[in-house]
């Protein structure tokens, strides 16, 4: 690999955009089954539930701040590794 072939600012962004994707990934899974747990309440138990679009969006933006601010420490210690030095701690 030439030297400066990957840059340690784009690592980092990969890795960052990494976390914040499986953040969301994460959230939408859980809104999904919020969504079916909150109906099978609302059918064996009688109530009423709300589903909001903006408690949704909510959920979203705060899973996302959360990926962002803790997967900050590990994305740029990750692109700081040379790829060779990264392979031999595995």
């Amino acid at each position: 690999m030439p030297p400066r072939l990957r840059s340690r600012g784009a690592a980092f962004g990969q890795f960052l955009i990494e976390a914040l994707l499986l953040a969301l990934g994460g959230c939408v899974a859980g809104l999904a089954l919020g969504a079916l747990g909150a109906v099978a309440v609302a059918k064996l138990g009688g109530v009423t539930v709300v589903l909001s679009a903006g408690a949704a969006l909510i959920a979203a933006a705060f899973a996302a701040a959360v990926s962002l601010v803790f997967g900050i420490w590990p994305a740029d210690k990750a692109a700081r590794l040379r790829p060779a030095d990264a392979l031999r701690q595995i």
